[in-house]
């Protein structure tokens, strides 16, 4: 705008627009001229061949002023009219759909898509800028690259985005043109575009702040796998599971690492062979996990039973085990028949692994005085998720078994679990009851006896916590349930 209307102000018409002290000297200049003029013409005119030299002095006057003209038109201080100074605008092109390499017609609303694909290249120099050439040429955006290093050669792992219409097996196609063998691809989301340093690091501190979370943090480590931790000595008695050096072992799908208190991690992924890098990222886990020890969050809650009672939700681990087998001792042979589906030879045992956060998450509800009354459990079953609950006698049908498996199946929604399984008996109506007062799709199945319910958790909403801050809640109030 400023430019614009130095322009208006300096060129007027097309001509230029003078100072008035330029005006004042030429006029000025102009009246000298004349009174020159008129002297020389009065000198002049009385004398010899005056009217000569009066011609020759008025053609040099014209051919001064058409001089001085002329250079001023050439000279003057202001631009040609419509000129700012700036340099010639850039050549504009109308806008439209964006021109390949081969002069066809790209369209910028085409869809895109993430995929992960991993194929294995010869340890050649090349082979990775072939490979990259071959994604470019289908218009596929390489976001991130990760190198698995092997004895023969290198496992290169992308984060891809290609156009919608290209499907998996167009870009397979690619890679195998390109030299690529091996080769796998699945469909990835936004959670997958946080670069592994970051993802690592996260990983890394969800598991230092709590034990529960190894198990997890593996799947998300390694993607669809297979965790099952198998104690030192197994309950009931019997031999533990082979003992594995320090180090681990590694072997093609399965890897397995050494748990803490002599037990075996066993991780397997059948569909993807591991790399040594994903064994040693797996194995720098397990041994932070190790040398942090046991642990959980401490936060509590207050819940106020219908009748008035206060009782206290908690997180419990192995250093509860004394409180909870006192409590398994007060329970009838009934109540604890229908939670382990027949009598109880060795509670230590069970209750040691029970409460074990390497094996999942235990729930408690205490009263004032610290007798534990309830307890809840979620444990990491492979791929699946088991939820399981024990109310002593005295304290059921006011709730108790409810709010805890209601913050079980919160917790399993948090850590991404598809669905929660509960293994009873069909004479268990206080199970079947919590599980029909969760809202959510049940599928039953009933075999000898023993009832197997699974709540499918796609349809639980979203859970903001997994901790319990301190607070005081009516049992049945939504604040209470998380």
């Amino acid at each position: 705008m400023t430019a614009n209307m130095s322009d208006v102000t300096r060129a007027k018409h097309g001509r230029p627009v003078h100072h008035w002290r330029r005006d004042l000297v030429e006029l000025a200049a102009l009246f000298t001229a004349v009174a020159v003029a008129d002297g020389v013409a009065n000198l002049i005119g009385h004398g010899p061949g005056g009217p000569a030299l009066l011609v020759i002095s008025a053609l040099t006057l014209a051919a001064t002023a058409g001089f001085h003209t002329w250079w001023a038109r050439r000279h003057g201080h202001a631009p040609p009219a419509g000129h700012t100074g700036a340099r010639p605008a850039a050549e504009t092109r109308p806008a439209g759909p964006a021109r390949q390499p081969d002069g066809t017609a790209e369209d910028v609303t085409d869809s895109r898509t993430l995929w992960r694909m991993r194929t294995t290249v010869k340890d050649e120099p090349g082979t990775l800028a072939a490979l990259c050439g071959a994604l470019a040429d289908r218009r596929v955006d390489i976001l991130s690259l990760q190198t698995h290093p092997l004895a023969d050669g290198t496992v290169d792992e992308f984060l891809l985005r290609a156009p919608g219409t290209l499907g998996a097996a167009e870009i397979t196609r690619a890679a195998a043109q390109a030299g690529g063998t091996s080769t796998w691809i699945e469909r990835a989301d936004a959670h997958d575009l946080v670069d592994a340093p970051t993802r690592v690091l996260g990983l890394a501190a969800r598991t230092a702040l709590d034990a529960a979370e190894l198990p997890l943090t593996l799947r998300q480590l390694l993607g669809r796998c297979t965790i099952r931790s198998l104690p030192g000595a197994p309950v009931g008695g019997g031999r533990g599971p082979e003992p594995v050096p320090v180090e681990g072992v590694l072997e093609d799908t399965v890897m397995r690492l050494r748990a803490p208190e002599g037990g075996v991690l066993t991780v397997e992924r059948p569909y993807l062979p591991f790399t040594p890098t994903e064994f040693a990222r797996a194995r720098a886990l397990v041994e932070l996990d190790n040398r942090l020890g046991p642990r959980i969050p401490r936060g509590t809650d207050v819940l106020t039973l219908p009748e008035g009672n206060d009782i206290i939700v908690r997180r419990a681990d192995t250093s509860d085990l004394a409180a909870a087998k006192a409590m398994h001792e007060r329970c009838s042979a009934r109540t604890l028949g229908l939670r382990y589906h027949g009598p109880v030879g060795d509670a230590d045992r069970y209750l040691n692994h029970l409460l074990s956060p390497r094996f999942g998450r235990t729930l408690a509800a205490q009263t004032a005085s610290g007798r534990i009354v309830g307890l809840g459990h979620l444990l990491w079953d492979g791929d699946e998720t088991e939820v399981a609950l024990l109310v002593e006698d005295d304290w059921q049908q006011r709730g108790i078994g409810g709010e805890l498996l209601g913050r079980l199946v919160a917790m399993a929604v948090e850590a991404g679990c598809d669905s929660v399984y509960a293994v009873t008996q069909a004479s268990n109506t206080g199970m079947v009851t919590a599980m029909r007062g969760l809202g959510l799709p049940l599928d039953y199945q009933i075999e000898e006896g023993t009832l197997v319910i699974t709540a499918r958790l796609d349809a639980a909403p979203a859970v903001a916590r997994s901790s319990y801050a301190t607070g005081h809640h009516r049992l049945g109030d939504p604040a209470g349930r998380n």
